[in-house]
């Protein structure tokens, strides 16, 4: 699981990448000392699992938790324990009161590493059979067979991704990261946090966006240099 630390106090934040370097299962991606520098990370990074201080300034570790995605999991870790009752109100994994017991710590993870192995499950569940031409996808209860050919972009939105194809589209529980681990990639790219293009399906596009039929879709900052590079790799201008 890929995990991040939020914490103001340096010396808070030492302490739970020591106890995060000892569980093999866990890839610490970064530490921030605020909300604010958090928040600009997962905006282009997945991120599994946050480490998050309640008391900070600026933005606190409640508010933090309500913006975060669902499929984003929580472990609290505060010096206030009366901070107790807000941390299930926004779905969090577990509550631990600093300084952190090691015990208590490892059980927490293996909380969240259960959990996280449920989602991912719910989510295979929600494709089948992914082939190189065609996949079936879960949708109000029914399979529905798409040709890759067919789709011109595939939207992120919270848990779900909503497949847009020309006169249609299907709407199903999975995460856009998910779905793009498991799309080939000479077909498909991924040119923001929030949508994959069909690359055979591009009509045309600028320095900012990409246009496909009349839709109109940002290039992320992040995702631009790449976008460039593949787009027009082997192509002829």
């Amino acid at each position: 699981m890929k995990c991040i630390i939020v914490d103001d106090e340096p010396i808070a934040r030492k302490g739970i990448k020591k106890l995060v370097g000892q569980i093999p299962q866990l890839e610490l991606l970064d530490s921030f000392g605020s909300a604010e520098m958090a928040s600009g990370f997962m905006q282009t990074t997945q991120v599994d699992l946050v480490f998050l201080d309640i008391q900070m300034p600026g933005i606190n570790g409640i508010e933090f938790a309500r913006t975060i995605p669902k499929h984003t999991l929580v472990i609290f870790t505060t010096a206030y324990s009366e901070y107790a009752l807000d941390s299930y109100e926004v779905d969090a994994i577990d509550y631990l009161v600093k300084p952190v017991d090691p015990v208590k710590f490892r059980k927490a993870v293996d909380k969240a590493i259960t959990y996280h192995s449920l989602l991912i499950d719910e989510e295979k569940k929600s494709m089948e059979n992914i082939g190189e031409e065609t996949i079936y996808v879960k949708s109000d209860r029914r399979y529905f067979k798409v040709n890759l050919q067919d789709i011109l972009f595939i939207e992120g939105l919270k848990d779900y991704i909503i497949i847009q194809m020309d006169g249609q589209r299907i709407i199903t529980r999975m995460t856009i990261k998910n779905m793009y681990d498991l799309l080939p990639k000479n077909t498909f790219l991924r040119i923001n946090r929030s949508y994959i293009v069909n690359k055979n399906k591009i009509d045309s596009f600028d320095n900012n966006d990409v246009f496909i039929k009349n839709h109109e879709i940002a290039i992320g900052n992040s995702y631009r240099d790449t976008f460039f590079e593949e787009f027009l790799k082997n192509k002829s201008l």
